[in-house]
């Protein structure tokens, strides 16, 4: 059975129960290529994302993670097992900001509004109000080429919370900034993801799914972090890191976890080199 579900499910009539997970990957696998000559690049591959659960996938480059992100996202189809997205179409925000250079930063946010169906005449508050959330306040007039990198990247970030999706998909945003911008980010991220889920209602507003090969950059944000093997990419190991919020990316804490789980990224890079 090869399926992707992103339709919002109710809850259950009986129980008013909601979906206990944001996302469900089951036994997902994936491969490129005509049959016999395929390249295997996910194998069987079970994540579950709880409902505002920061999940943070971690690999060797060419492991599968984009992939696998693509297919939650709904960009492709897996080749084997079922991924759910019960609160609709998942937000995806990329390593490259992908602005329209032609459009200001509140057109670029009224343009993920529009989509939504939010009424011309509310976009522009809305627009304006995710721009002050991303800390970009007075920025809705600027052009692209007058943001830096990181506000690029903020506008990328506003644009999509603009989609109100349950579940926020990142594919390495931050990869392309200099160490100081991307700390700050981190700092901006965690603050969102917190706040969203921070509204009383105790099931969570706002899950994340996030792709990285960066190992401190894992521990710095997540809650658990996924280790994939490398191709074909398999769950190799998870930790669930119970380092409280707000961390450092210097933290002993976060440093020791971050050397350990290295090492077993080593031990990945090199079983795989001897194949």
């Amino acid at each position: 059975m090869t399926t992707t579900t992103l339709t919002k499910r109710p809850a259950t009539a009986a129980t008013d129960t909601p979906v206990p997970y944001a996302a469900r990957i089951d036994h997902v696998s994936k491969s490129f290529g005509r049959p016999g000559a395929q390249q295997h690049v996910l194998d069987d591959i079970s994540i579950d994302v709880a409902p505002g659960e920061f999940v943070c996938l971690l690999g060797a480059s060419g492991c599968g993670k984009s992939t696998l992100l693509n297919l939650v996202a709904g960009l492709d189809v897996p080749s084997a097992g079922t991924i759910d997205a019960p609160g609709g179409r998942p937000a995806l925000m990329f390593q490259e900001h992908a602005l329209f250079p032609w459009l200001t930063a509140g057109r670029n946010i009224e343009l993920a509004l529009r989509l939504r169906g939010v009424p011309r005449a509310e976009r522009r508050d809305e627009a304006e109000r995710l721009l002050e959330l991303v800390r970009l306040k007075g920025a809705y007039g600027k052009r692209v080429h007058e943001l830096s990198g990181g506000m690029r990247q903020r506008v990328a970030m506003a644009r999509a919370l603009a989609q109100d999706s349950q579940l926020l998909l990142m594919d390495e945003p931050f990869a392309a900034l200099d160490a100081i911008t991307r700390d700050v980010l981190h700092d901006e991220l965690t603050r969102i993801w917190r706040t969203a889920n921070d509204s009383g209602s105790g099931t969570g507003n706002l899950s994340v799914l996030f792709v990285t090969h960066n190992v401190r950059e894992a521990v710095r944000l997540a809650e658990r972090v996924v280790l994939l093997s490398s191709r074909p990419g398999r769950i190799a190991r998870e930790w669930q890191v119970d380092i409280p919020q707000p961390r450092r990316i210097e933290d002993a804490a976060v440093a020791d976890l971050s050397i350990e789980i290295t090492e077993q990224l080593r031990g990945e890079i090199r079983r795989h080199g001897q194949h």
